[in-house]
């Protein structure tokens, strides 16, 4: 290569190769900084979109871990309720057991009854208000549209005959099996809307039926079921919220994917468990009471088939807990390995490019003196 004083090819070569050291030290140190392989997209592209993905899958797996315990917690909570009516359900059988020997008198039977009413009295109020977070029901039986519709229509039709029927008994027709017919429906209208009273309800007695004032309050009573029924009918937006979280099918959310969720649908048990409460009856007196010893039995079986659904739904959540918790850690190390930086690898390239910087400014000074030369030619 000719000797020249415009172009020093030593100096611009040793410049250019400083320039890549010193931009390979700043990767290196800027590595050992942040601990990240890949601090911006161009590190490694597809590294970063790959590592990126991991990422999702494992912020998802998390939240389905969170989801998963939460849903234990609710479940748990209904659970609890349940134990607790359990455990009614039992001191209501012991106490129909014992209204159904015959060495019981009238006291004896007004107590026990007193007793059994108030517990069942407090199964409908666990039933009703076990909830979980704010206004969460659980357990409380779902209200839907339809239902108020029917409910609706058999009230107006009740009403109806009833009026019919009373306005024949209060006329020429005074025979007392037809007035004794006219007050026994509306004493089933009073029952259907749950306003029945202990007076209307013995409804064939000739206390009763001869009576007019018992009649009219009779009447007053559809009415008022009718107008409850046109009233829930207005409020079509707030009927969803009275369903119980569980008197419909419910989707637990356990995975970032849209797929990845359980449902569970313990209706079908549910409405038996209501069944049950409302054939409880009482213990008044002894047949009564045997017949409470095979309705405590039913609500007993009801309760304990709702528990059993809980428990293995709770149990299967356990074992999805712990296999997100495997899929969680397995993905974080895949992610690791593409964006965490190796520090040893990191720190022997920072010593070599710190090296490589120094040889290099050491040398760019003496590559410019090369110029210097020329003027040894010209003395």
């Amino acid at each position: 290569m000719a000797l020249s004083v415009h172009t020093n090819y030593a100096s611009l070569a040793t410049q250019n190769q400083l320039g890549k050291t010193n931009s390979m030290l700043s990767t290196a140190m800027q590595r050992l900084g942040t601990g990240l392989r890949i601090n911006s997209a161009s590190d490694d592209a597809a590294g970063l979109q790959i590592a990126t993905r991991l990422q999702t899958q494992s912020n998802g797996q998390k939240v389905g871990m969170r989801n998963a315990q939460d849903s234990i917690s609710m479940m748990q909570t209904a659970e609890g309720a349940l134990s607790e009516m359990t455990s009614i359900g039992q001191r209501m059988k012991d106490i129909a057991t014992q209204a159904a020997n015959g060495t019981n008198g009238k006291a004896e039977y007004t107590a026990l009854n007193d007793e059994y009413k108030e517990l069942a009295a407090e199964l409908t109020n666990i039933a009703q208000n076990t909830q979980y977070g704010e206004g969460k029901k659980l357990l409380s039986k779902e209200v839907t549209n339809e239902n108020v519709v029917k409910d609706y229509a058999n009230a107006n039709n009740t009403l109806t005959a009833a009026k019919e029927d009373l306005a024949l008994a209060e006329g020429a027709v005074v025979d007392k099996a037809t007035k004794k017919a006219a007050v026994s429906t509306i004493a089933a209208v009073m029952d259907a809307s749950g306003k029945a009273t202990s007076v209307v309800t013995k409804a064939g007695s000739a206390a009763i039926y001869e009576t007019k004032d018992l009649k009219n309050t009779a009447i007053e009573a559809a009415e008022k079921a009718v107008k409850t029924a046109e009233t829930a009918l207005g409020k079509e937006s707030n009927i969803e919220s009275k369903a119980g979280a569980f008197a419909k099918e419910i989707s637990f959310q356990i995975g970032a994917s849209a797929n990845e969720n359980m449902k569970l649908d313990v209706t079908e048990k549910l409405s038996t468990l209501a069944t049950a409460q409302t054939n409880l009856g009482d213990v008044s007196d002894q047949a009564s009471a045997q017949a409470a010893m095979k309705s405590t039995d039913a609500l007993i079986d009801a309760v304990g088939s709702l528990r059993g659904q809980f428990g293995a739904s709770i149990n299967r959540l356990d074992h999805t807990i712990n296999n997100l918790g495997n899929m969680n850690q397995n993905t974080e190390l895949s992610k690791g390995r593409i964006m965490d930086a190796d520090f040893a690898s990191e720190s022997a390239s920072m010593t070599k490019q710190q090296l490589l910087m120094q040889s290099g400014m050491s040398v760019l000074g003496k590559s410019n003196q090369i110029g210097g030369m020329v003027m040894g030619l010209l003395r």
